[in-house]
């Protein structure tokens, strides 16, 4: 079961262009990982897209399918053209922590309400399909010193744990200096005091 601080989210700033009977429509997506983020983020696609039609977005902060901490807009579309199935399609994802701002520069043809629907959500669909994938991973850095008699043990056990060597020191003990995920500490600190009989220094850093 994957932890409620660790899920999909999107790698990198994505976009993409659809066009739907002349109208263009330009979908921009980025990991936003506060309301404040997410709405940094419109702002700034709106300033790069200041003659546009609208710019409609939607935001989802949280784990994939969240609805505590979500936004949407229509930017001055028909009430509930946009920015719902906007929010209706990442909401279905899998992912969480992003943002969709859909820049819609119109061509001439009306859609309708049904047309506007179907074309909000396939600009936000198209993007989702290309976009590169990461994972959210709350990581905790971490201080060990221990006796030189227990380096491969510890060696053969960090692994396990997912962990990031980022230093390792030879003095009077080893000093090993390491990332893991958050949600891998509290069995590593377990084990590695059962491992040592105590026989260990483990500092979290904050």
């Amino acid at each position: 079961m994957t932890p409620k601080n660790r899920y999909p989210i999107p790698a990198e700033r994505f976009r993409c262009e659809i066009e739907v009977k002349h109208s263009r429509f330009i979908t921009t997506i980025a990991a936003t990982d506060t309301p404040e983020a997410a709405l940094s983020f419109i702002s700034a696609i709106k300033q790069e897209f200041p003659d546009a039609t609208h710019n409609c977005w939607a935001y989802l902060i949280g784990p994939p399918g969240s609805t505590d901490r979500i936004g949407l807009s229509d930017d001055g579309e028909p009430h509930g053209v946009a920015g719902k199935p906007m929010l209706t399609t990442i909401q279905h994802s899998g992912l969480g922590d992003i943002t969709a701002v859909v820049t819609r520069y119109f061509g001439g043809t009306k859609l309708g309400k049904g047309g506007m629907v179907k074309a909000y959500t396939l600009a936000v669909k198209t993007a989702l399909e290309q976009l590169k994938v990461t994972e959210k991973i709350d990581w905790v850095e971490l201080s060990l010193h221990f006796d030189y008699q227990y380096l491969g043990h510890i060696e053969r056990l960090l692994p396990n744990f997912e962990v990031v060597l980022k230093e390792k020191q030879f003095a009077e003990k080893i000093n090993l200096l390491l990332m893991l995920p958050e949600e891998n500490y509290s069995d590593l600190y377990t084990q590695l005091t059962d491992l040592t009989s105590g026989q260990i220094e483990l500092i979290k850093k904050e």
